[in-house]
């Protein structure tokens, strides 16, 4: 009977979330734990198949909605907190939210975004069978702290799982670690295809004697063909690994003889792709072809989103060193005329500490495709300290980023990209829609 009361008190709430104008993701979760706290012990039961978890810095809720995708193509019923909320609360609704009105649910897989601080309290409501790593790098200093504490949470919850298999990108030495003396498997790009110019990297250091690290070649951060001159520390054989990568137009490589092409924007999204085949081919289910899958799949809200305005405007959330500058890869390898946007919140969800705005590579956006740098956000004069010192010429400080789209609308350009951080995103995005919306009411 509490189940079943869980269930009905987050379906309502959820309801009444959306009544009122809010995504409801993980507060009806919480309540029905207050209410059941037995609930994800109790449902993960009717998971027929296997359940797996992903997190990361970066690119967990890309992998995960993709793995998502890959398996109902496959026949699958699947369970999945796709909107994002991988907290302990957000984990707890989408069971609850999976469930019918009897508390009855019925899933063959469950692919669970978890954030990897919350890690070691969802691994106490249960035990996944893969896990998947996407990378570490520094995020929200002021919430997880440096890198190595992140590390040391992930460990913990891996302990907790007895019998789960990792699936690792290889190529991070800091990720790679969490496979030493575990049952794990590895993905990674093995060639050179970027320019190999210095930019700050995460991982510096040999997570086992201290050393510097080098570099047959490396990829961005700390990402690549790495070893250690001190010890016997070095890239792991790579079980599926990238190659034959073309990014001219679009990405374009193999994994282990089979020839991936998706229209996307971001090298990085290769090791997405790559941690989803890793994962399909381990469960045993690779769709018949795995490049309609990547067709097909629309990015969730912020990653590369373009709305169509009279000009293209690219929406793009990075909210640390590692993602920012991966972000500004892609603007700057776009060569038509550009207006760039950048703001930046410092509320709970982004981390209060802005000192990572240092590491960002904001000096590689002055070039002569820049047309107008334009900044926003409550924390838009850290932004303008940080780009005096880059020698980035700003032509615009607004807390109204309305206004800033309209200007970039109407200026000689012939695209606009706007890069965000956590809670500048919904905000965006819904002034893009709102202006979309304007402009398609005053064509009819």
């Amino acid at each position: 009977m509490r189940l079943i009361l869980a269930v009905w008190a987050a379906k309502l709430s959820s309801l009444i979330g959306k009544i009122i104008g809010k995504k409801s993701t993980a507060t009806p979760g919480v309540l029905a734990l207050k209410i059941c706290p037995e609930l994800i012990k109790r449902l993960k039961k009717n998971v027929s198949g296997k359940i797996i978890v992903t997190c990361g810095t970066n690119g967990k809720t890309t992998t995960n909605n993709l793995i998502y995708e890959a398996l109902k193509k496959s026949g699958h019923r699947v369970l999945c907190n796709d909107l994002g909320a991988n907290m302990l609360g957000g984990v707890a609704t989408t069971f609850a939210m999976g469930c019918n009105i009897f508390g009855k649910l019925k899933a063959d897989y469950a692919c669970l975004e978890v954030d990897e601080a919350s890690t070691v309290k969802v691994f106490d409501h249960l035990t996944p069978d893969y896990m998947v790593v996407t990378n570490l790098f520094r995020d929200q200093l002021d919430r997880y702290g440096e890198i190595e504490t992140t590390v040391k949470l992930i460990e913990t919850a891996i302990e907790k799982a007895p019998g789960i298999k990792l699936v690792l990108n290889g190529d991070d030495p800091i990720t790679a670690q969490l496979g030493k003396n575990r049952d794990a498997v590895y993905f990674g790009i093995s060639e050179k295809v970027l320019p190999q110019t210095e930019e700050g990297r995460e991982g510096q250091r040999c997570v086992y004697c201290g050393e510097e690290l080098k570099y047959n070649y490396y990829h961005y951060s700390q990402l690549g063909d790495y070893y250690c001159e001190n010890c016997d520390n070095k890239r792991n054989k790579i079980d599926y690994e990238a190659t034959d990568v073309d990014i001219a137009k679009g990405l374009d490589f193999e994994v282990n003889g089979d020839k991936i092409s998706l229209n996307y924007r971001g090298f990085y999204n290769i090791y997405n792709v790559l941690a989803v085949y890793s994962v399909m081919n381990l469960t045993g289910n690779v769709p018949k072809d795995f490049n309609d899958l990547l067709k097909d799949y629309k990015p969730q809200i912020g990653r590369m989103e373009e709305f169509d305005l009279g000009k293209k405007v690219i929406l793009n959330l990075a909210k640390n060193p590692a993602g920012f500058n991966q972000a500004i890869s892609t603007v700057v390898s776009d060569t038509r005329p550009k207006d760039i946007i950048v703001a930046v919140n410092a509320e709970e969800s982004d981390g209060m500490d802005v000192s990572w705005l240092w590491d960002v590579d904001f000096e590689k956006l002055d070039d002569e495709t820049l047309n107008t740098m334009q900044l926003s956000g409550k924390r838009m004069l850290d932004l303008a300290l940080r780009f005096k010192y880059s020698d980035v010429k700003i032509d615009k400080i607004s807390g109204n980023i309305r206004d800033e789209i309209l200007s970039c609308l109407d200026s000689d350009s012939e695209v606009v990209y706007v890069l965000v951080n956590y809670t500048m995103l919904f905000k965006t995005q819904q002034i893009l829609l709102d202006i979309k919306k304007e402009k398609e009411g005053g064509r009819k």
